[in-house]
Formats: C-alpha cells, structure tokens, sequence
C-alpha cells in the first residue's frame, strides 16, 4: 500500500534507538526525507551509515535552548513524530524532579507557522490509561501526553494538522527488554494480554506510518492502542 509519504520532510526525536530508529528507517524506505534528532553521537553516527541522506541532529530536548537553536535550522517539517522519551521506573515517594523533566518531551511549535497541512504522532503506551506499580511518572507523563495530543489536534485542526498518538504495550526495544527481563514480572504483564505477546517495534511503526499518512486523513485526536488487547480487559 502506498501511503504516499514520498517527497515528504519528517523530523523524528529519539531516533537513535528502538522505535525511533526503525521510524526513521521505515520514513526514508517510503520516500521521505528525515531530519534524525538524538542525544547520542555515536547512534546517529550509525543511523547516517546505515541510512545514507539522513539528516542527524544532535541535542538533548531536556535542554530547551539548545533544542531550539538545534532545530531552528532544520527547515519546513510535514510530519512529526514525537518519540522522544526514557522510561524511569520509581515508587510514588520516590519521584524525583528530574525524572518529569526528562520524561516529558515535546517538539511541535515550528509546525504550526507554516499553513500547510501536516501530521504529527506522539509516542505514548498503554501506562496512559493502566496504573502499574513503580511507574508514577511514566504512567502520568504518557496520560498527560495523550490529553496533549487532543488539545493539539483541537487547536491545529483548523491550520489542517492532525494529532494523534499511538499507545503500545511493552516492546521489544533494548529498554523494553531490560525493564521487562524479569520472567515474573513478564508473567504478570502477558497474562493481561489476550494475544499474549509482547509488542514487536514493526507493529507500533506500521501504526505510526499509517497516521502520519494521508490514508489517515479523518483521523486526528485520537489514541490508538497496539496492545494486543491489554486495554480491552
């Protein structure tokens, strides 16, 4: 199916590792140009070999003046897919400052000057809408995330953007792998899971494509799981 992203210009964060990464690989297999925005050099020094006419940005988005002189000569973005994140699992009384400010990452402000239409996808989860035990600030940044994601549909709808978010289960990623190694705690987690299975970074990538894509052009607002059915029980 040709989702008709060729000639497009996306800017993916977090595009070093995981789902990030392999969004930026799959964009430019669909013909779009990418701008690859990571902290770590040597990710996106990796990314540029394997994914030649990428163009990488190197920046922390923690660090709000550096991401805007960073990105403030990246050029005209259609497409946005905001995947920025890190996953820092505490207790409640254990949550520190600095894990809300490295948790919440947004870049969406340069799309709205343009006047063109656009699409932007969030990476949220399932934690958005489940509570799980030691996850206070990732489950309350992702549910702050996706009530972002309306707001930002409702109010760049009329500048012909669309917003939404997709929310998966645990992936496979390297961070998926770590924080889910203990066979117990997988247990707990896949019993919830009617497929049960874990996500595989293709499945939330193809879901990304797909609402970044024209073949999505009534959708906007929305958060769409892929979860194997873990917010269906």
């Amino acid at each position: 199916m040709d989702l008709g992203l060729a000639g497009r210009r996306a800017l993916v964060t977090g595009a070093g590792k995981g789902i990030g990464r392999s969004t930026v690989q799959a964009l430019q297999a669909a013909g779009a140009s990418v701008v690859a925005v990571s902290r770590t050099r040597t990710d996106l020094d990796s990314l540029v070999r394997e994914c030649p006419g990428v163009e990488p940005v190197c920046v922390d988005l923690g660090d709000w003046e550096a991401t805007e002189k960073a990105l403030g000569n990246v050029g005209p973005v259609d497409l946005l897919v905001n995947n920025a994140a890190v996953a820092l699992l505490q207790p409640f009384l254990e949550v520190t400052k600095e894990a809300c400010d490295t948790s919440f990452q947004i870049v969406a402000k340069s799309m709205i000057a343009r006047g063109v239409p656009g699409a932007i996808v969030n990476v949220s989860s399932q934690a958005s809408q489940r509570a799980l035990t030691n996850h206070s600030v990732y489950c309350s940044t992702k549910s702050a995330l996706d009530m972002l994601t309306k707001m930002m549909a409702l109010e760049l709808g009329p500048h012909k953007i669309r917003v939404n978010a997709v929310n998966p289960t645990v992936v496979m990623t390297p961070m998926g792998r770590t924080n889910w190694s203990d066979p117990h705690k997988a247990k707990v987690m896949l019993d919830r899971i009617p497929l049960g299975k874990f996500a595989e970074v293709e499945n939330v990538v193809d879901t990304i494509l797909f609402l970044l894509s024209d073949r999505s052009g009534m959708t906007t607002g929305s958060t769409v799981p892929v979860d194997g059915g873990f917010l269906a029980t």
